[in-house]
């Protein structure tokens, strides 16, 4: 018996449509069991203004703006995937019922629902900024909670807020807060808002004692246009932990910093490998001929096969 070649061609486009039905139909359900609920469309949603600026796209193609309900539904009781999709698709849902939902979220545990909160809370036009709102409650959780992790996730926050308040705010946490975990996300969140707090990060790398701190602050300066403490990341190239020693090499190189050329050079006979691996590649991002001698003595004679092909490198871009 033959088949017709058109009845061939439509039982092949029949299999391939029942296929895809098929992936679709899976996709679904992994949506829905990442997202806590169905997985189904606002049908309610009017979708005709993307209509008219895209034609005629398929509803379910559409992207659709979570509701109140279930900004505050997962904001209770969803998972970290449920919050981070819900509330960027509300990014401009105007909801403030919402925020009393949303503002515990940034005291939760895991770092990522913390950020999305911070970030869908500084995008609300009401009920943020205010006198007595979230953003003023943040700085006060900073400054006066018992919890040092609460005061932590509190400068965390801040940080991720964008909003000038909150360099003062943090600039004085790291030099007073009696927790170390405390003063490194202050720094960190200097960083992220692109101030030194008037010299509070180089004071820091002077007269705190813990290595965290130390850590956050090479780290946070490094994302601060401005920052001016080149003298007091110099000093702590002598630091007794090696990886802030480490730290520091690399944001003098970052910083084409050549007042930290001999701190460098001294640092590429460190005792630690990963300390004189920073070390030559910053004094190859500074380009200085001083330091040619001790490079070539690196790269010739160095116990370790990294740091020498490092020091090599480095020769090269003197």
């Amino acid at each position: 018996m033959r088949i017709s070649k058109s009845f061939e061609t439509k039982t092949k486009v029949a299999r391939r449509t029942a296929q895809s039905v098929g992936l679709l139909a899976f996709a679904l359900a992994c949506a829905s069991l990442m997202a806590g609920s169905p997985a189904t469309a606002n049908t309610n949603q009017n979708i005709a203004g993307t209509q008219r600026v895209y034609g005629a796209i398929p509803p379910d193609q559409i992207e659709h703006l979570s509701t109140a309900d279930r900004i505050k539904s997962v904001a209770a009781s969803g998972s970290m995937m449920a919050i981070w999709a819900t509330l960027e698709h509300g990014e401009r849902v105007e909801c403030v019922d919402c925020i009393p939902f949303i503002e515990p979220l940034l005291y939760d545990p895991n770092p990522r629902t913390r950020e999305i909160a911070a970030w869908w809370l500084r995008r609300r036009v009401f009920g943020v900024f205010g006198k007595g709102e979230v953003y003023e409650r943040t700085i006060q959780t900073l400054a006066n909670d018992p919890d040092p992790v609460r005061r932590a996730y509190a400068a965390n926050a801040l940080g991720e807020f964008l909003a000038a308040p909150g360099i003062d705010a943090c600039a004085v946490a790291l030099g007073r807060d009696p927790d170390p975990n405390v003063r490194a996300a202050a720094a960190a969140a200097l960083g992220r808002l692109n101030d030194d707090g008037n010299g509070a990060m180089a004071k820091a790398l002077e007269v705190d004692v813990d290595p965290r701190v130390k850590l956050a602050v090479l780290k946070a300066a490094g994302r601060i246009n401005a920052f001016k403490g080149v003298a007091q990341v110099v000093k702590v190239t002598s630091d007794a932990d090696a990886r802030v020693r480490r730290a520091a090499a690399e944001l003098l190189g970052a910083m084409r910093a050549r007042e930290g050329v001999d701190s460098l050079i001294a640092l590429a006979k460190d005792p630690d490998a990963n300390v004189r691996n920073a070390a030559c590649h910053a004094l190859g991002a500074l380009h200085d001929p001083k330091a040619r001698p001790v490079l070539e003595e690196v790269a010739n004679n160095d116990p370790d096969g990294l740091v020498r092909d490092q020091a090599r490198i480095a020769l090269r871009r003197l």
